[in-house]
């Protein structure tokens, strides 16, 4: 129920509870507080087992496609292809990942050589003391993709 809430929270809440409330109605507003999630937590119990009880086999129906459901809305799509064309083997997806990264390093530090660049001869400006540019290479972030 709480489990986003983490230690830090909590301390910071009943630090603010501690000088909100002060130290002598603190630890009956903490007992209050938590009376009130079991008996929240215990009524939502209830519920649900008296649903199951009132539908008996119905709820189990129920149950399953909204299982289904929840298992297809945590499939991306390189889990349905391992699942479906690899019968949930994915070292041969995983293998060609890990090809394509290697061989489109952008970085350099790769040992797959390509054609060797060489920059041009710089060309004679007019003005002797205006150097020429220099050549400039091109890299992944250079490309357009429209």
């Amino acid at each position: 129920m709480f489990s986003s809430i983490g230690w830090g929270e909590i301390v910071v809440i009943l630090a603010a509870g501690l000088i909100i409330l002060g130290p002598e109605r603190l630890p009956g507003a903490v007992s209050w507080t938590m009376q009130s999630i079991r008996k929240v937590r215990d009524y939502a119990t209830g519920a649900s087992g008296q649903l199951r009880d009132e539908m008996g086999a119905d709820f189990d129906q129920f149950r399953e496609p909204i299982a289904q459901i929840n298992e297809l809305r945590q499939m991306s799509p390189r889990s349905v292809v391992t699942k479906h064309l690899f019968n949930g083997d994915s070292s041969a997806v995983d293998d060609l990942g890990q090809s394509v990264r290697t061989s489109l390093d952008v970085s350099g530090t790769s040992g797959v050589s390509g054609p060797a660049v060489t920059p041009a001869p710089a060309a004679q400006s007019k003005n002797d003391a205006e150097p020429a540019p220099a050549p400039r290479s091109h890299d992944v972030s250079d490309w357009d993709a429209t």
